[in-house]
């Protein structure tokens, strides 16, 4: 008979169960349903919530759309789970809120109060991450247009700026106390979705022996995010250049790279499209083709990920047992 250890990566099938480490917690999201399960200081708080499920055909659920749609409900559900995880964290790692947050939340009322602070933060998210990660390194790299006559090669320039500063950011990150943790469930998460892939039981036993990396992490997802942004940002940089061959006579001036940067943030929706079919593949298919696009990521996770204990373990089991589906197979990706 198999041993535990040689049935780690037998995959039985390939789910779309997927979650998100919270503060002292994890957010698990199901076909239907999605759970966030906190330790605190009286033990486990799990919260389930029913997922608005939206009927076949809607546009919602269109290849490229969907992954729009879904990147940007992503970002809106993981913010509520984080605030919501800060109010079910131990006193000892709660903030007091400010003078400023206590009179908006009087005059807004709790709940629009919540919303307003979701917006923001959600909006800041996003702008910090589009700022450092793409506008950054388009004026850095629109610099080299001077010597650069080749589209392709000023947006592969770009692409390497830009994978420069998101590894620099994430090894900081990584280094951060406060964050080891948060990485710790970040990998009990993976392991346990691991294990329940494997199709063995949920037991802290058979989720240990699972690796922390998995091919639909977020950390993928950036990258690949980062590699088709050169491929589609060269594509359309030299489309745009043929239509309006003006353009060409401006390289290398002010105007010129402004163009170009409000085109190109203008196709970051095309790209998260794009990557987001790349990342549902590699989740559902194990070949050379995935395992090439997945390796740069699942690489990375050895830095946004750590070792989990059993009691983060424990909690990984209860986020995934939340929100699985009442039919078996339901799931499947």
């Amino acid at each position: 008979m198999a041993s535990k250890e040689s049935q780690v990566c037998c995959e039985k099938f390939k789910t779309m169960i997927g979650g998100q480490a919270l503060i002292e917690g994890i957010m698990m999201r199901g076909p239907k349903k999605d759970a966030i399960v906190i330790r605190g200081r009286e033990g486990l708080t799990v919260e389930v919530s029913d997922r608005k499920i939206f009927p076949e055909g809607s546009w919602k659920t269109w290849p490229f759309f969907r992954g729009v749609f879904n990147f940007f409900d992503a970002q809106v559900t993981g913010v509520k789970a984080l605030m919501r995880s800060a109010d079910l964290a131990p006193e000892e790692m709660q903030e007091e809120p400010s003078k400023f947050d206590l009179w908006l939340e009087k005059k807004l009322g709790n709940e629009k109060f919540q919303k307003f602070v979701i917006g923001i933060a959600v909006a800041m998210g996003m702008g910090l991450s589009v700022a450092l990660f793409f506008l950054l390194p388009m004026i850095i790299g629109g610099f080299f247009d001077r010597w650069l006559t080749s589209t392709v090669a000023v947006n592969l320039v770009e692409g390497l700026i830009r994978m420069i500063i998101f590894m620099v950011y994430m090894l900081l990150v990584s280094r951060m106390e406060e964050m080891k943790r948060v990485f710790s469930y970040h990998g009990a998460e993976h392991k346990t979705i691991r294990c329940y892939e494997a199709g063995l039981s949920l037991t802290v036993e058979n989720v240990r022996i699972q690796t922390r990396l998995h091919p639909r992490c977020g950390t993928s997802f950036l990258l690949i995010v980062m590699v088709i942004s050169i491929l589609v940002f060269s594509v359309a940089s030299s489309g745009l250049l043929t239509l309006i061959p003006a353009l060409e006579a401006m390289r290398g001036t002010f105007l010129y790279r402004l163009i170009m940067i409000v085109f190109k943030l203008a196709l970051l929706p095309v790209v998260v499209g794009i990557t987001y079919e790349i990342n549902r593949l590699c989740g559902r298919h194990d070949n050379a083709f995935t395992r090439a696009m997945s390796a740069p990521g699942m690489w990375m996770q050895n830095f946004t990920t750590n070792e989990p204990d059993d009691s983060m373990i424990e909690v990984a089991i209860r986020a995934v047992e939340a929100v699985l589906p009442e039919e078996e197979g339901a799931d499947r990706w």
